[in-house]
């Protein structure tokens, strides 16, 4: 009997990988396939955050909608179809099944129904199966669902609902199965991950969950993802750069550096506490400082914004995304007036992004020399004979790849291992490095 085939595609964040990894655990009788125009069932797990998140998502859709066979089963599952449940389910006649962001678990079932479901309570990972996709020994691990802040300018609140942390004893079991599949690299995710079990009663919840972390033997590196500026305490930022696991891994989304647009975005903290923070993370060893920065928010003048540019090229971080402001429904900032014209926001996307690219190449040339510890992942697209690594500090697929080239040891290279390594060169965003030892 021929097996029936799954294609799966996965919007947006990390988040949403883990629910995609859900849904496919759950569909273990069917087998994954890369082309949407042979499967049985093709699924888009959505993103509903901004405009051109939903545009793709859509493209998506309609995408796997010209290709697809007859008799195959397309499903909309995730953040958009969640968002806009009853006006999809009208005008998207090409989705045979549409589901949001509380049954990833019942996936199976909805499938084999053909029956569109919402449930009331989004789905929060406990103790469920995954498949994990893209990596041998990396995984991602949600450690909450939901956000308390109210920032101007994101509707995730309204479909993903107050903060809900997981308990401790859940994310150790499911880091400990991982580490007997094999796994032994973490990325500890959410919407707001320092305000981790803040909904429990503890304050500084990342620091029980280090602490948990540390003691299960095979958990090699780890590094925490989405720190909110307000709920991030410099006795935080002191517990991380005292572990041995976890990285000084920073990844701190600012939205911006002028105190009245930090107030009109309801971000709760002043410029000046902002840098306190950063200046304190930049003091930390082989500290790295990942942000992101939205740009045309209302009633942001020319002024503010050529001051931002000034504060982000002189800080000098690591790595910066730059994001259009998106005028989104069911926000404080949709209601706003002075609205920023859309060619003024593209002009300054593109002023930011050029901040934002000579900031990471000055990050790049600081590694020249350094040794680190990376993991080699397999074969470069760049060049036949140069193998793909990444240090093991910063995060998989966003942070860039090391291009091995060399090695001071006769035994062969394997995928997926720790190294000792060198940076012996940085061209540009091209950084290549000698394998020296096992790591």
């Amino acid at each position: 009997m021929q097996s029936r085939k799954l294609h799966i595609i996965s919007l947006g964040c990390s988040k949403n990988l883990v629910d995609s990894e859900v849904m496919l655990a759950r569909l273990p009788e069917y087998e994954i396939s890369d082309d949407a125009s042979e499967a049985d069932v093709i699924i888009v797990n959505s993103c509903g955050f901004i405009d051109a998140a939903k545009q793709e998502s859509l493209q998506s859709v309609m995408g796997a909608d010209s290709v697809r066979k007859e008799d195959s089963v397309l499903v909309m599952a995730g953040c958009m179809s969640e968002r806009y449940k009853e006006q999809l389910q009208q005008e998207l006649s090409e989705v045979d099944l549409f589901t949001g962001v509380g049954d990833y678990e019942r996936i199976d079932e909805l499938i084999r129904k053909k029956q569109s479901r919402f449930s009331d309570e989004v789905y929060l990972i406990d103790g469920a199966t995954r498949v994990i996709t893209g990596s041998s020994y990396h995984a991602y691990i949600k450690i909450s669902e939901g956000c308390n802040q109210s920032c101007s300018f994101c509707a995730i609140p309204s479909f993903k609902g107050k903060l809900n942390s997981r308990s401790l004893d859940s994310i150790a079991q499911e880091v400990k199965d991982l580490v007997r599949r094999g796994y032994y690299d973490f990325s500890f995710i959410s919407q707001d991950s320092s305000s981790y079990l803040r909904d429990r009663g503890t304050t500084d919840g990342l620091i029980d969950l280090i602490e948990t972390i540390e003691k299960i033997d095979g958990v090699k590196s780890a590094r925490i993802l989405y720190l909110y500026p307000t709920t991030t305490s410099i006795k935080l930022l002191e517990r991380i750069a005292s572990s041995e696991l976890f990285a000084n891994y920073f990844d701190i989304p600012l939205q911006h550096t002028n105190n009245n647009m930090l107030r009109l975005m309801k971000r709760g903290i002043s410029a000046k506490e902002t840098l306190k923070l950063l200046e304190f993370m930049k003091s930390l060893p082989d500290a790295f400082i990942r942000t992101s920065f939205i740009v045309g928010h209302p009633k942001e003048s020319d002024e503010i914004f050529l001051q931002m540019c000034k504060d982000v090229a002189e800080f000098g971080f690591d790595r910066i995304n730059v994001f259009a402001y998106s005028d989104e429904e069911d926000t404080g900032a949709f209601m706003m007036d002075q609205k920023v014209a859309s060619d003024v926001i593209e002009s300054r996307v593109e002023q930011l992004a050029q901040i934002a690219e000579e900031s990471k190449l000055i990050s790049l040339q600081k590694e020249l020399h350094k040794e680190v510890v990376v993991v080699v992942d397999g074969a470069s697209d760049e060049h036949e004979y140069l193998l793909s690594a990444r240090d093991v500090t910063t995060a998989p697929e966003i942070d860039g790849e090391i291009l091995i080239n060399d090695k001071e040891f006769d035994s062969e290279i394997e995928f997926g291992k720790r190294y000792r390594a060198r940076i012996t060169q940085v061209a540009g965003e091209v950084v290549t490095a000698t394998l020296l030892e096992d790591a």
